[in-house]
């Protein structure tokens, strides 16, 4: 049997000394220097874009004039460099969902530097809980070992490593390996039966089939009670703060336990996540989910000065609950695991499935109370979960459009809104 790459990535904690991490932090502060360097270079010429080449040779001199540059190895640079014209065409295409690229801000911005050569890397495994790595111009690094890297190990998967990224988050620093393994080829057909999945606030999953995956919260009452206490306490200190002035110590120690604190809860829902789209893409064949616009479910409900919004501090309290259990990063995860197995993804339009009566097809608002739903057709009168009906509804409009009316129309695919023009 023929093996074909599969390209993914592997994400390891790193153990630095307290010099490396200040070496990885310059790297990663000029890194977001050179980018917002090069958009100002790139968009601000005479009435043109810059060149590929051009963008080049200013990286190449400012290399050599800019002593701080320096401290960003030379392939790194032009990673940034790649990684800004790739988002220019992710713009530009318009079946891609990215916005305009631009500037990034020194406090919002995630620190990270690309080692793009995986030659420079130095692989090698110490013992069964740690390897060691190479770092350009940090030296000898050790990372957590939880798998055999394809490649590294002798008897582990075949395949390689390509390339490498040094990431920075609130609990530290971690390397992210982008690998090629070979592997053998997703079977041509998913032995599973379809499934429809409503993803909601109450409940996460409910499927099609009467069954739901569910989570607790993702922080305890301890936590929970120690993160209200820290914003209290943040807020206290901005109120002291003269304005204009940075921020002092305190604050910033403030600042980092509560990003460490939602750093947990992140990785919590992001562990969850994983091990039930897993479970869903081995058991079903077909998954088919709705084409939501989330951008524009989380809109703030404030208006304006002319036309205030009403609700304004439900809808908000709604839109934090929607963002956390973060709907398209379950769709992602959903499209590359059933595609691994043999089965794939379907978006459908979402309008009409949660106000529509599976059975009958009749569409009523007034049918839908909370997590109950009554048919109110005479004829009918289904009573069940609300979300198992939509997801029902979700899992019968696969390849055809559910109308205002609430009766199935044509088919016809539902298509992303392409970007603004340049």
């Amino acid at each position: 049997m023929e093996l074909v790459r599969q390209a993914r990535a592997h994400v390891a904690r790193l153990d630095l000394s307290a010099a490396q991490a200040a070496v990885l932090d310059g790297q990663a502060h000029t890194a977001r220097a050179l980018w917002n360097l090069l958009h100002e270079y790139f968009t601000f010429r005479q009435g043109r874009f810059a060149t590929l080449k051009d963008c080049d040779a200013a990286i190449r001199t400012a290399r050599r004039e800019i002593d701080w540059m320096g401290r960003l190895p030379a392939q790194a640079a032009q990673a940034v460099l790649k990684t800004y014209r790739q988002a220019w065409a992710n713009f530009f295409n318009p079946g891609h969902p990215a916005g305009r690229p631009t500037f990034k801000g020194r406090l919002r911005t995630r620190l990270a530097v690309d080692v793009p050569q995986a030659r420079d890397l130095q692989i090698k495994r110490v013992n069964r809980r740690w390897g060691a790595v190479n770092l350009p111009k940090a030296g000898r690094a050790r990372f957590r070992w939880t798998k055999d890297l394809p490649g590294v190990t002798r008897g582990g998967p075949a395949g390689r490593i390509t390339g490498a990224r040094l990431v920075k988050d609130a609990h530290g620093r971690q390397v992210v390996f982008r690998t090629e393994a070979l592997v053998a080829p997703a079977p041509a057909v998913h032995s599973g039966h379809p499934v429809g999945i409503d993803r909601g606030v109450i409940v996460a999953l409910a499927l099609s089939d009467g069954t739901m995956r569910e989570h607790g919260p993702w922080l305890g009452n301890g936590e929970k009670e120690h993160l209200r206490r820290l914003e209290k306490k943040s807020a206290r200190q901005r109120r002291t703060r003269p304005r204009g002035q940075p921020a002092s110590h305190r604050l910033a120690r403030t600042y980092d336990q509560i990003a460490r604190l939602r750093a947990t809860a992140k990785r919590r829902a992001v562990d969850w996540q994983h091990q039930t789209t897993t479970e869903l893409a081995g058991t079903f064949s077909v998954v088919v989910v709705e084409d939501l616009k989330i951008t524009n479910m989380v809109r703030s409900a404030t208006g304006t000065v002319g036309n205030p919004g009403v609700n304004v501090a439900q809808k908000a309290g709604l839109n934090r609950s929607i963002a956390g259990e973060a709907w398209g990063r379950t769709v992602t995860l959903l499209e590359y695991k059933t595609s691994d197995r043999g089965g794939h993804v379907v978006k459908v339009p979402a309008r009409g499935t949660s106000q529509t009566c599976h059975q009958c097809g009749h569409r009523d608002p007034a049918a839908r109370d909370g997590i109950r739903y009554v048919c109110v057709n005479p004829a009918c009168g289904w009573v069940g979960h609300a979300d198992t009906n939509a997801a029902i509804n979700i899992k019968n409009a696969a390849g055809t459009v559910v109308s205002g009316r609430g009766d199935l129309g044509t088919a016809r695919s539902a298509k992303r809104q392409p970007p603004r023009a340049a």
